[in-house]
């Protein structure tokens, strides 16, 4: 339980900056440089803020110059790495740094790295950052003078005021190391104060007075004044900024921007929104039922929704959901059976038999049992979340292979990864826009067995308690009056 103690109004806390400043996303559309943004993406939800982008969940050279060809200000590449060990997460950081530094020569591209991480901090911080630096000097002779650390998330009601790190409930603001997310069996953290949060995470490498703030103040007197404050950065310095609207995110960029013209050189560590308000990208209104079906091929049988995060959050949504679609077929992944392989086949089964004749009528729900099963370590407690993903795999493989779906939703981080990937076996796809304002993601695959089934990748840990009916109620075209008048009787 978060006590009132730890929370804070947000008036209050804004009181002592300045007030927000106005950037038309025009600005930074109209003064891209000729580089290109590489998004490494640890889970394929940092794509829910962008439209008309490539994203790759395989990086091997010829991937990457297919991305760099479509002329893309930013693509993103899904690595996945918060389900990795940090070794598996170290080694395929670097790959796709090396590989993507050796097509962006061959084109004649210039590369700016961006280190997509999650907005409540979990993640490889500061390995992912480390390991890019690396490479970059390694590849290109260019050391890097500054990590920006920039993770808020607005939309989803994640900001920074101050350097300390907030969820937004309601009108209060919560430090998020007083929330579930900081609790993490394998990324917990205690620190809510970014600067404090990198001497953890660094152990005391970075001490947190070494630790350089972009606050609001700052970012709201503008470019010039942030590239001033970037001057004494070097050494991949940690520099943590501020954001609570999208234009402080535009001017952070800006500021940015201008710091490099005067030649620093910046990786970014940054939640889903940063991308977006860097190339100028205006928010995209949520997908319409007839942009979403647009192309030829949609099917009538129904669609698949695959639930494997455990955050409080997706627990609520998963419940209305089964409240507004009561007579829809659900089938359970039942933990407990699939960890161990004796148990695995026979309960996944006929489970796979169920779900694929229930989509010739309707919409089908598979999740996992709702149980947390956790171990005494976080690689343990990795490896066990591993062995439940590939059950969701396998059972998601499986149906598309009885009975392809009309449209297919994963919700959880790691869910959506290994769907994706392993599951619909998608390779490049385009991520055309959100299903719900500023969050949730839909990817139109360009090949493989998925190609034509939208496939929406929905965050754990973003949305309120009816966000997942509403993508699933939009995909299916249920009338919002119909919806109202069943739920109120």
């Amino acid at each position: 339980m978060i006590t009132k103690e730890f929370s804070l109004l947000i008036d209050s806390a804004l009181a002592p900056f300045p007030a927000p400043v106005e950037v038309a996303p025009g600005d930074l559309a109209a003064s891209l440089p000729r580089s290109v943004f590489v998004v490494l993406d640890d889970d394929p939800t940092g794509t829910q803020s962008v439209a008309d982008l490539p994203v790759l969940t395989s990086w091997e050279e010829a991937d990457i110059t297919w991305a760099l060809e479509q002329s893309p200000p930013a693509f993103y590449v899904l690595t996945n790495t918060r389900s990795l060990s940090e070794a598996d997460a170290e080694a395929r950081n670097r790959t796709i740094a090396e590989n993507s530094l050796r097509a962006a020569a061959r084109l004649g591209r210039e590369l700016v790295f961006v280190s997509r991480g999650d907005s409540t901090l979990r993640g490889h911080f500061p390995l992912e950052t480390d390991v890019l630096a690396r490479a970059i000097v390694a590849e290109t002779g260019t050391a890097i003078d500054g990590v920006i650390i920039a993770p808020a998330f607005p939309d989803a009601g994640r900001v920074t005021i101050g350097s300390v790190h907030y969820m937004r409930d309601g009108g209060n603001l919560v430090p998020v190391a007083e929330t579930e997310f900081a609790r993490d069996a394998t990324f917990g953290y205690r620190s809510s104060d970014l600067r404090d949060y990198v001497s953890e995470k660094t152990r005391g490498r970075w001490q947190a007075q070494d630790v350089l703030p972009l606050n609001l103040a700052t970012l709201r007197a503008g470019a010039a004044a942030i590239a001033d404050a970037l001057d004494t950065a070097t050494s991949s310095a940690p520099v943590v900024a501020d954001a609570v609207t999208e234009d402080d995110l535009r001017l952070l960029a800006l500021g940015c921007r201008e710091a490099q013209r005067r030649g620093k050189h910046f990786l970014f560590r940054v939640g889903p929104p940063f991308v977006r308000a860097a190339i100028g990208q205006l928010p995209h209104p949520p997908l319409t039922r007839p942009e979403i079906y647009a192309g030829p091929g949609e099917n009538n049988r129904g669609g698949l929704i695959i639930v494997g995060s455990h955050v409080g959050v997706t627990g609520r949504q998963l419940e209305h959901l089964k409240g507004r679609f009561p007579s829809v077929h659900t089938g359970v992944i039942d933990v407990g059976l699939v960890v161990g392989e004796e148990t695995r086949e026979a309960h996944l089964s006929p489970l796979v038999q169920a779900a694929a004749a229930a989509l010739e009528e309707g919409n089908v729900i598979i999740h996992t049992s709702r149980q947390l099963v956790s171990a005494a370590t976080g690689e343990e407690s990795l490896a066990i979340s591993r062995r439940v993903s590939a059950a969701v795999v396998d059972v998601v493989g499986r149906i598309l292979a009885a009975t392809p779906p009309r449209f297919v939703v994963a919700k959880g981080g790691i869910t959506s990864s290994d769907v994706a990937v392993h599951a619909l076996k998608i390779r490049r796809a385009m991520v055309r826009g959100p299903m719900l304002p500023g969050i949730v993601s839909l990817w139109e695959p360009t090949d493989g067995p998925a190609q034509g089934i939208p496939y929406v990748v929905f965050a754990g840990n973003v949305g309120s308690d009816t966000s997942l009916s509403e993508v699933v109620a939009t995909l299916t075209a249920e009338s919002p009056t119909l919806t109202t008048a069943k739920e109120t009787q």
